[in-house]
């Protein structure tokens, strides 16, 4: 964790970027935190607040349609081909497919918020076979509230991020599901609704 602070501390946006499209890919980098981390030096002033959340969300998208599209390609290979990098087994892609058939595209604004879904979330709706639009809209927000989320916790929590992370992060992961459960169970009844207003 302390290299990958390091690397903000050093190069700023790029580290950022890459960082976190690594991270979501699956490989082992703290996002959560890094996320705080970035909230904190916005709130010190070391960094800039929008281009700290441009970066964030463009490394979250990058790493979000890596997965997608290394599902969409690999299928129900998935586990056998990533298994060894990512730590994929056929219990685990099972267990994000049967997300993906419950929640389906609405699973991507849930999964952010949920380590260790993120990127089987992705695969899962990649080897499911949704359209790459249709994927980009609920990936690409899901970035955005997840981004946004960790930032303004870190920099509203100041000089108390370190210390305070570990309860914060349940905290507004907690907040943050339940925020985009309300959102899709809006969505969701909405879309119900639609065919019986027009008859």
């Amino acid at each position: 964790m302390e290299t990958a602070l390091a690397w903000i501390h050093t190069y700023e946006y790029p580290a950022i970027v890459l960082l976190l499209t690594l991270g979501i890919v699956g490989l082992p980098i703290p996002d959560e935190t890094l996320l705080l981390f970035v909230g904190y030096l916005s709130f010190k002033g070391e960094l800039s607040t929008p281009l700290s959340l441009s970066a964030a969300v463009l490394g979250s998208a990058c790493g979000i349609t890596i997965s997608y599209g290394l599902g969409h390609l690999l299928g129900a290979r998935v586990p056998t081909i990533l298994g060894p990098w990512l730590h994929i087994d056929q219990t685990r892609f099972r267990t994000a497919q049967q997300w993906v058939s419950q929640w389906g595209k609405y699973g991507l604004l849930v999964a952010y918020f949920v380590p260790g879904l993120r990127h089987l979330g992705a695969l899962a709706l990649g080897a499911s076979g949704l359209q790459y639009p249709t994927f980009a809209i609920f990936a690409y927000t899901g970035a955005v509230l997840w981004s946004a989320t960790f930032i303004a916790a870190g920099y509203l929590l100041g000089e108390q991020w370190a210390t305070s992370s570990a309860t914060f992060h349940q905290t507004f992961k907690w907040i943050g599901i339940g925020a985009v459960m309300a959102v899709v169970g809006l969505i969701m009844v909405m879309t119900l609704r639609r065919p019986s207003n027009r008859s």
